[in-house]
């Protein structure tokens, strides 16, 4: 059945001027993400897609599309780029999927803060904030396609974070614009806390039009990779850097071996066997740099500054963070990872310790970031040799056991994945507020399953 022939039909006849994507091809491409990184969510999430695809390109045409999905019931799945990892794109219930990639303007840019629609790519703003000399103070490594939308609704933390925190920190998202899902939409601007209300939600409890968010002075960043042959060694290294309050720093990731030899686009700089911390330092602190790195034992293979960076087009930033999965799976398809999160102040013991129990099955693969209290720690995004569903089960639960935070990245459930349990009810209160019908991605929240076509249109 075409989109024509089903219950999409009376959406493409009330707006035919709107951009509509009806090609199965397209659509079903259109559907995805990243979740393919999970064997499970690939398992579970085969042959889910949209029925039809739209692109708006204002406001007004959101209005009416949203208008018109909610007069007839049909379920809206909002997208942006897809960088996402846990199936947040794929709809359950079939329906539109809303891609918010058109709707992408820089709205303004002030000290200390920006303002831009939903569907705005993150390098694109951070080329226009980088005018008055600021940056994102957290973006993906995705950031060259991934959008402001897609961040919020389903980043955790990012480049940056390691001196802001994770997204949800108090203070880096300081506005949204959103609109409800009900035949007459009504739009509504939140602030502060109520706003983060929807943040990490796959876009279930509302629709985000446009985010104010805090900026940070930008710096000439210098990128580095220094090797060593010791786990240890390196690991303290990368601990050390990461907590050098005079050296002004962007990002510090930490590859365990053999993780380095996945790293195929970086082969030429990194000894088979490796174990390797990567780094954006400002180049003024190359210095102090350079002194840890000796006083460790450890060598630098890789360096570029700013300026070397901005002519090659490449960055190191697109080799951390969940881009790590993405090299090493172009190598080992079979591998598949973990998120996970250490306690502050023994993160490192927790990391050698969990080395011990499950290195060579787990790789430890860890980004440094500071919590939202503040302290320093550093996210697992280890990497795993899978074998079975219920190994990988058992791995994370002796994680669990070891007192090291899963939040599990093999779910398409948002209680079971980063929330960790049930919503709170202020959070279910933005639900039943922003998506009354209950038609904004069904299935992702536990309450809101996928309901039969008929029923959503009784609602």
């Amino acid at each position: 059945m075409n989109a024509q022939e089903s219950s999409i039909g009376p959406l493409l006849l009330e707006l035919p001027d709107l951009d509509w994507i009806t090609d199965e091809g397209r659509v079903v491409r259109l559907s995805q993400d990243f979740s393919w990184f999970s064997p499970v969510l690939k398992r579970q999430l085969e042959g889910k897609h949209a029925e039809v695809v739209v692109r708006p390109r204002s406001e007004d045409e959101i209005r009416a599309v949203v208008g018109a999905c909610a007069r007839h019931g049909v379920p809206i799945t909002v997208r942006g780029s897809g960088t996402g990892n846990y199936g947040q794109t794929t709809p359950l219930a079939g329906g539109v999927v809303l891609d918010m990639t058109g709707y992408n303007a820089c709205l303004w840019v002030q000290p200390g803060v920006a303002r831009a629609q939903a569907g705005i790519r993150l390098g694109e703003l951070e080329k226009q904030t980088r005018a008055s000399g600021q940056e994102m103070r957290c973006v993906p490594s995705t950031y060259r396609s991934a959008t402001l939308g897609g961040l919020f609704g389903g980043g955790f933390g990012g480049v940056g974070s390691i001196n802001y925190g994770p997204l949800g920190a108090p203070g880096n998202v300081l506005g949204i614009r959103a609109m409800t899902i009900e035949p007459e939409p009504q739009v509504v601007e939140l602030r502060g806390a109520e706003a983060m209300r929807m943040h990490h939600l796959w876009g279930t409890n509302g629709l985000v039009l446009e985010l104010e968010v805090a900026l940070a002075p930008a710096h000439p960043w210098l990128e580095t990779l220094v090797t060593f042959s010791d786990f240890e060694g390196a690991l303290n290294f990368a601990d050390r850097l990461a907590n050098a309050p005079g050296i002004v720093k962007r990002e510090v990731s930490f590859y365990a071996a053999p993780i380095s030899d996945h790293l195929a686009q970086l082969a030429a700089h990194l000894p088979k066997g490796c174990h390797t911390v990567l780094s954006l330092v400002a180049e003024a602190s190359e210095p102090a740099l350079l002194q840890l790195v000796e006083s460790f034992g450890g060598t630098v293979g890789y360096r570029k500054t700013a300026a070397e960076v901005q002519k090659s087009n490449r960055t190191l930033m697109e080799f951390t963070w969940n881009h790590t999965t993405l090299h090493a799976l172009k190598v080992d398809p079979t591998l598949t990872y973990l998120q996970s999160g250490f306690v502050p102040g023994r993160h490192v013991a927790q990391v050698i310790e969990m080395e011990k129990l499950l290195g060579g099955e787990v790789m430890m693969h860890l980004e440094f970031i500071r919590n939202v209290a503040g302290l320093m720690t550093c996210s697992g995004l280890q990497l795993v040799r899978f074998s079975t569903e219920e190994r990988l089960q058992e791995i994370m639960q002796i994680h669990r056991e070891h007192e090291v935070h899963i939040n599990n990245p093999h779910v398409n459930i948002v209680e079971d994945g980063k929330a960790g349990g049930p919503l709170p009810p202020e959070v279910i209160a933005v639900k039943r507020r922003f998506d009354p019908l209950g038609l904004l991605n069904p299935g992702k929240l536990r309450d809101w399953p996928v309901k039969p076509r008929a029923a959503a249109v009784a609602a």
